[in-house]
C-alpha cells in the first residue's frame, strides 16, 4: 500500500482543526505547515521501511522525532498548552493510525 501524503496531511489538518477550534486562527497556518511534514515523514519511512534500509525501531524513532518536533512548534503558539496540543497530536495520529500501520506492515502509530 501507496501512502498519499496529500490525503495523510488534509486527514490530520482536519483533527488539528478539530481539536484546536478556539484558537484556529492563530494556529492554522502551523497546523497546516506540520501537517504536511508529518505527512511527508510518513511516506518517507514507507519508502526506507518497504526498501529494507530501517527497522521497525528506526522507522518509530523517525516518526518520534517529527512529532517531538510538532510538538514543539505548537507549544509555542500562545495560549496553547501541554494538555491542548497533545490532544491535538493524538487526535491527528488517530486519523492515520490505521492508514499508517497498514501501510507499514507494523504499528508505528
Amino acid at each position: 500500500m501507496n501512502l498519499d501524503a496529500g490525503e495523510l496531511a488534509a486527514n490530520m489538518f482536519g483533527a488539528f482543526k478539530d481539536t484546536l477550534s478556539d484558537k484556529w486562527p492563530d494556529v492554522k497556518d502551523y497546523a497546516e505547515a506540520e501537517s504536511k511534514k508529518l505527512a511527508e515523514n510518513f511516506i518517507m519511512i514507507e519508502k526506507l521501511k518497504v526498501t529494507g534500509v530501517i527497522t521497525q525501531e528506526q522507522a518509530k524513532l523517525h516518526h518520534d522525532i517529527q512529532k517531538n518536533a510538532t510538538r514543539s512548534v505548537l507549544l509555542t503558539i500562545e495560549g496553547l498548552g501541554l494538555l491542548a496540543v497533545e490532544q491535538a497530536i493524538n487526535a491527528a495520529m488517530g486519523v492515520l493510525k490505521e492508514t499508517v500501520n497498514g501501510a507499514l506492515n507494523f504499528a508505528l502509530i
